[in-house]
């Protein structure tokens, strides 16, 4: 089986500075993986990779079994239709009404008609929970509701792939456990393959099958839950102990 995602041999440098160093990592269709580690590993560069935002200095990311590095535009543009993400922040348009925010994507991608569009817009916004919001504003919003729209504008086109850009930061208890109950009910609901980047692990036990840290340059491990739990690396061990026991987010 091709994975979804996968990085072969990657290299990233910012100048003087080794992000990525012969990384490889696969990601499977259908799981739900976290990215750990610490601030300024690479976590958001993995991500900017996956989207071709930015590309590899040495190695390959391939989508779907093909080199993201080498993509055109409208080829980069094709995948990213595949791919939903929810940002840290939401990242919603202060301007546009949720509907408009979640419409987005796929006034960008497709040519729905406008009724088809409203379609869409109100069962993406029932499956996070938020029914009938299309016609309010954003600043409107409490966080976790904001987090909720941009999980549906995320799941909008029927993404093969949802990433999560640390989707529990600056949520109280009862929000991020809703939001956790949601990345697990899309997952197996829409059959997406999920990836989440986070500092939370308590969130990432709630939520992965599988977890890759990032460190010295690469994904240093790479296993379960379980695996990770019972890890002797010390690096490992210290920082699921350190996040578990800070509850950062």
């Amino acid at each position: 089986m091709v994975p979804v995602i996968e990085f072969k041999k990657v290299g990233k440098s910012f100048g003087d500075h080794r992000i990525f160093d012969d990384s490889n990592l696969s990601i499977i269709k259908g799981e739900t993986i976290t990215v750990i580690g610490g601030s300024g590993k690479g976590k958001t560069v993995f991500l900017k990779l996956v989207l071709g935002v930015m590309k590899p200095d040495d190695g390959k990311v391939l989508f779907q079994g093909d080199d993201v590095g080498v993509m055109k535009e409208r080829e980069l543009c094709k995948m990213r239709s595949r791919i939903g993400m929810l940002f840290q922040g939401a990242a919603l348009f202060d301007s546009m009404t949720v509907g408009e925010n979640v419409a987005y994507p796929l006034r960008e991608h497709f040519n729905h008609a406008e009724k088809e569009i409203e379609q869409i817009v109100a069962e993406k916004l029932a499956m996070v929970g938020l029914p009938g919001t299309q016609w309010m504003m954003p600043s409107d919003l409490s966080g976790g509701m904001k987090k909720r729209v941009g999980l549906a504008r995320a799941i909008a086109t029927d993404p093969d792939v949802i990433l999560y850009d640390e989707p529990t930061t600056g949520l109280d208890p009862a929000n991020t456990k809703r939001i956790c109950n949601l990345i697990k009910k899309l997952q197996e609901k829409l059959g997406v393959t999920s990836v989440v980047v986070t500092h939370d692990m308590n969130a990432a036990f709630d939520v992965t099958d599988r977890i890759a840290m990032i460190h010295h340059r690469r994904f240093g491990f790479v296993g379960t839950k379980e695996e990770a739990r019972n890890s002797t690396d010390p690096l490992v061990m210290n920082f699921i102990k350190g996040e578990m026991e800070t509850g950062d987010g």
